[in-house]
């Protein structure tokens, strides 16, 4: 299966909850799920989103 990714990248005046929150609503809204999340010394966290890559199909084909 292919993926897309997304890197976004979250300052570290945002708490967990919050983070959490903004993920998920990327989740439920856009299809995106949490790939890997690195949270680094200065608290900053490096997120990868990742969804599958929708096939752009033609109007009236059919597989």
């Amino acid at each position: 299966m292919d993926y897309e990714y997304a890197p976004l990248r979250l300052p570290s005046n945002v708490d967990r909850l919050t983070a959490a929150a903004q993920l998920a609503i990327q989740a439920e809204f856009s299809g995106w799920e949490l790939a890997r999340v690195q949270l680094f010394r200065d608290g900053t966290r490096k997120v990868m989103l990742r969804r599958r890559v929708q096939p752009n199909l033609q109007p009236g084909l059919s597989i």
